[in-house]
């Protein structure tokens, strides 16, 4: 056999996605270059890894048993490289990060300089939502992750790195023509949630509830960039936090409601698993992030407490 490892980073990628062009997305290939490659792949195999049945790909039992030992196989060679340059003096290895989908917002910029300063870093930040966060942490599949809320099930050490507001917006244009007053926008107006198991939703349901206010509609959204869009085309209203909307807020596409007992006040923390035995390379992102936190908040984020 002659297998490239390049073959078995396809092949791995093809598993992990379940699609050829899910695939090609994440290698940043053309679909047919990877659909070479896993022929290419398969040539070598008496048995097939992979067949389609209804225009879907799936992994035989056989396919699956030589996934395993490709992801071995590249384990094996990403620490033959990580070794190689720790011997040189340079902090080499992997980092994962689970973000919660407005910590995108957050968690880059805390990253940068870091990740920038040591290329023999493999990096990889997943930004999902808040039940999938919580998964990784339970399944020990990430370093750290970024949540706004902590799950209490969890033993969690923690790192507060922002604060976190969370404000009633409307659209300005529709905020222009609406009259009555701001309690009557629960009573009267849609109001748009996140999904289910979002903390976004579970401050503005918990909020809703301790005030008892009174909804008349509601609209569930699954992002919160899909939450902004649909907020400034005037779908309705709703209370989301200020990271994700600043700018549209700055450019006079929402507007800020004032509401009696608004924002609602929550902490960006960055979190990990007590007895988890950090690598070098996490070890590392924290004495960074001790050092130099509160030098990164001042410069990116010194509007927050405007």
């Amino acid at each position: 056999m002659k297998y490239t490892l390049h073959q078995l980073q396809v092949f791995v990628e093809i598993v992990n996605k379940g699609s050829v062009t899910k695939a090609s997305e994440a290698l940043f290939l053309t679909q047919p270059a990877v659909s070479i490659q896993l022929k290419k792949f398969q040539d070598q195999f008496p048995l097939p890894l992979t067949e389609v049945i209804g225009r879907k790909l799936y992994v035989t039992p056989f396919g699956t048993e030589i996934a395993v030992a490709a992801k071995r196989i590249l384990e094996e060679v990403a620490a033959i490289e990580y070794k190689t340059s720790r011997y040189q003096g340079k902090l080499a290895g992997k980092l994962s990060i689970s973000v919660v989908s407005t910590g995108k917002y957050v968690m880059p910029y805390y990253l940068s300089d870091f990740v920038n300063a040591h290329p023999d870093i493999d990096f990889s930040m997943d930004v999902t939502n808040k039940l999938k966060v919580v998964r990784d942490l339970e399944e020990n599949k990430v370093d750290f992750a970024l949540v706004s809320v902590l799950p209490d099930h969890l033993e969690l050490s923690r790192m507060p790195l922002l604060p976190n507001r969370l404000y009633l917006v409307g659209s300005a244009v529709h905020e222009t023509n609406r009259e009555g007053s701001e309690q009557l926008i629960f009573k009267e107006q849609p109001l748009l949630y996140r999904e289910q198991g979002s903390a976004t939703r579970n401050a503005m349901e918990a909020f809703i509830q301790g005030k008892n206010l009174p909804v008349s509609k509601k609209i569930e959204l699954t992002s919160n960039e899909a939450l902004k869009q649909a907020v400034i085309a005037g779908l309705g209203y709703s209370i989301m936090p200020m990271i994700g909307i600043r700018n549209a807020v700055n450019q006079g596409a929402i507007s800020v409601i004032p509401f009696d007992g608004l924002p609602i006040e929550t902490q960006w923390n960055l979190v990990w698993r007590k007895k988890k035995k950090l690598s070098p390379v996490a070890a590392s992102f924290l004495e960074y992030l001790e050092r130099e936190k509160t030098a990164i908040t001042s410069k990116f984020f010194d509007w927050v407490d405007e």
